[in-house]
């Protein structure tokens, strides 16, 4: 009877049902996480929370969705009919300044102004508590009605810093994901291979060893280099249209290896046909060293100022491409671990193939601290991200952030709310990231388990 209830307790206990149980303990975390699903949220509808375009409008008898229609890339201009004069009269949603129209009803979005379009009746950095101006249809400038004040204030040219902070949310989020997606595919599978093989387990000929050094170099080339401009307009498109981009840049990449990595079993004669042990252990370890040696900031700084052209999408790849040492130690450190356990030597012994015992049997059971540093390094790429937008480098000058707010405000030390408002945006954001971070390294914590 009791080896039954064992059995049962045994089928009942899911390390991911035990890992969310000990999450839950932690309030902070459970609250940062909250607030990053909010933050989340505001990402993703920023064109709908923060624009200047009305989310409806009704003129001169006709109804118009100009926000959505802009945002789903349908017809970007209509037209009416003057019922007075029986002239067309063309309106280009992008450009049409709304809040002048003699509109019959309108639904206006929360935060009625779009981040890089000035308004210049509150220019000179106006303050959220000063008295503020606004042009009426009958072409009055009186003081501004409560739904277009600027809440937070203006800078320079009176662009609205309430949704510069909106619609820098989505690049802040999409640099630290993005960028850790980068760095968590290159740090996990050089992780791997390096503790699963380690310097004498992986035995290929020559020509496959150069052959996929090759392919590797000209997978990032064709995935990455080569594909930038689909890459960066994807993302200028919407979210949705630059994950795919990012996503076939992946694919070609893998199809590339895989393609050089089949002309390497080519059997060729001679020196090429020699089987060597390929040192992976030794190649990733000091590969790991030499970059640590580094210093990362002044490392991106370096790459970012010398490219011909600034992008968010090239800025992504280098914070990614210079931070997956740390995921590689963990990754490492767990497969060097896990190969000796029985499950491991049993699945050698049945005949599995590497591939088939890393992937399946490996990696799912060693992912758990990289989940943890992944976490941490989110909040170490929001925080570089508004460093270099807050030095100019990196991030183009049309894209608002974070950081470029804070940049504008060093010009006019007395608009505070220049450097308050997104201060306190990227102080929340990483303090989010590194509770969640902490949560997570106590709930996959075994020594922790009750």
């Amino acid at each position: 009877m009791s080896d039954k209830k064992n059995k049962q307790a045994e089928k009942d206990f899911s390390f991911k049902k035990y890992a969310w149980k000990q999450f839950k303990k932690s309030k902070p975390s459970i609250i940062s996480l909250y607030i990053l699903s909010f933050l989340v949220l505001v990402a993703i509808s920023a064109h709908f929370i923060a624009n200047d375009q009305p989310l409806y409008a009704k003129y001169r008898g006709k109804s118009f969705y100009p926000a959505f229609q802009t945002y789903f890339n349908s017809t970007k201009t209509d037209s009416t009919i003057n019922p007075l004069t029986g002239n067309v009269e063309k309106l280009q949603f992008d450009i049409t300044d709304w809040k002048q129209l003699d509109l019959e009803s309108v639904v206006w979005a929360p935060i009625p102004y779009s981040p890089e379009k000035p308004d210049r009746y509150n220019r000179e950095y106006v303050s959220p508590t000063a008295v503020q101006y606004y042009k009426n249809p009958e072409g009055k400038r009186v003081q501004s009605p409560k739904k277009f004040r600027h809440h937070m204030g203006t800078d320079a040219i009176g662009r609205d810093v309430t949704a510069g902070l909106i619609h820098g949310t989505k690049v802040s989020l999409l640099v630290g994901i993005i960028s850790m997606g980068i760095a968590a595919l290159i740090g996990i599978s050089l992780g791997a291979l390096a503790g699963f093989f380690g310097d004498k387990n992986l035995i290929a000929t020559r020509f496959r060893y150069y052959m996929t050094i090759l392919g590797v170099i000209l997978g990032f080339f064709y995935a990455f280099i080569a594909r930038n401009i689909a890459i960066t307009e994807g993302f200028n498109e919407s979210i949705g249209s630059g994950l795919f981009q990012l996503i076939i840049s992946i694919f070609v990449m893998a199809l590339v290896i895989l393609v050089v990595n089949l002309i390497g079993k080519l059997k060729l004669p001679g020196f090429f046909s020699k089987e060597v042990t390929v040192p992976v252990d030794s190649i990733v370890s000091r590969s790991i060293e030499i970059l640590n040696s580094m210093p990362r900031l002044l490392l991106i700084i370096t790459i970012s100022a010398i490219m011909k052209e600034r992008s968010l999408v090239i800025l992504m790849v280098i914070i990614g491409i210079t931070s997956w040492t740390g995921i590689a130690r963990f990754t490492r450190a767990e497969f060097l671990k896990i190969r000796e356990l029985e499950y491991l030597q049993a699945a050698k012994a049945l005949g599995y193939s590497n591939r088939r015992t890393m992937v399946k049997h490996a990696l799912p059971n060693g992912l758990a601290p990289v989940f943890v540093s992944i976490a941490f390094g989110i909040a170490s790429a929001i925080l570089i991200e508004s460093g270099l937008s807050f030095l100019g480098i990196g991030v183009p000058d049309e894209s608002v952030t974070w950081g470029s707010l804070l940049s504008l405000g060093r010009q006019e030390f007395e608009a505070w709310w220049l450097v308050m408002f997104p201060g306190i945006a990227i102080f929340i954001t990483i303090t989010v990231y590194n509770l969640i971070g902490e949560g997570l390294r106590d709930a996959l914590d075994p020594k922790l388990k009750q």
